[in-house]
């Protein structure tokens, strides 16, 4: 998952770098999947409590740093995940929080 601060935004050389960072990973064989997010301004929040649907608009979190895009690899493992995620231009100028599915 693509994390950073909004008020930072993204760097066009950083989206170029991701955009031939996916190519690259495309070649190899290892991308499934990359998706980017409208801002967390955009959002909406769904919460049941109690048989009450309460809906919020905007992120849940109150944090400065925001998930702005994910990006699904096929790895061998978690080992690999990682040194992959820190060759993402986005590592340079955000965080890169790498999760394995279910």
């Amino acid at each position: 998952m693509l994390c950073g601060d909004e008020a930072a935004g993204a760097r066009a050389d950083t989206m170029a770098g991701c955009e031939e960072w996916q190519r690259e990973m495309t070649r190899r064989g290892l991308l499934l999947d990359a998706l980017g997010l409208h801002p967390p301004a955009s959002a909406g929040s769904v919460r049941v409590r109690d048989g009450e649907v309460l809906l919020t608009d905007g992120p849940f979190a109150e944090t400065k740093e925001q998930m702005g895009g994910l990006t699904l690899i096929d790895c061998a493992d978690r080992d690999e995940a990682l040194r992959i995620a820190a060759t993402h231009p986005w590592a340079e100028i955000g965080t890169i929080e790498v999760r394995q599915l279910y």
